[in-house]
C-alpha cells in the first residue's frame, strides 16, 4: 500500500475515514439517509477488497468514493433483511 502500512484493517479505517465521510456526504444529499460509514466499509471489504492483491492506499479511497451508491443501497437492504425481526413486548406502553 503506497508508503503507508497498517497493521490491522481497523487502522485503515481510521485513517480513510475523511474518504467515508465525503462519500456519507454525497450519499445522504442524494437521498440516502440511512447509509452510514460502516456500510461503505463493510461493502467494500466483502465485495471489492477481499479478493484483492496488493492494494494501495490511493485504490482505496478511489473505491471509496467511486463506489455504486445503489449498489451500496441493495447491499444494506439484503443485510438488513438477513436480520431476525420480533415483536418488543418487554418495553412500557401506554395506551390512553
Amino acid at each position: 500500500m503506497d508508503e503507508f502500512s497498517f497493521r490491522s484493517k481497523e487502522e485503515l479505517y481510521n485513517h480513510v475515514k475523511p474518504a467515508l465521510h465525503a462519500k456519507i456526504a454525497e450519499l445522504h444529499r442524494l437521498g440516502y439517509p440511512y447509509i452510514q460509514e460502516v456500510d461503505i466499509w463493510n461493502y467494500l471489504i466483502r465485495n471489492k477488497w477481499m479478493s484483492a492483491h496488493d492494494l494501495r492506499l490511493s485504490d482505496v479511497v478511489h473505491d471509496i468514493l467511486h463506489v455504486d451508491n445503489e449498489k451500496i443501497d441493495l447491499y444494506l437492504k439484503g443485510e438488513i433483511a438477513k436480520q431476525k425481526r420480533r415483536a418488543y413486548f418487554h418495553q412500557k406502553l401506554e395506551i390512553v
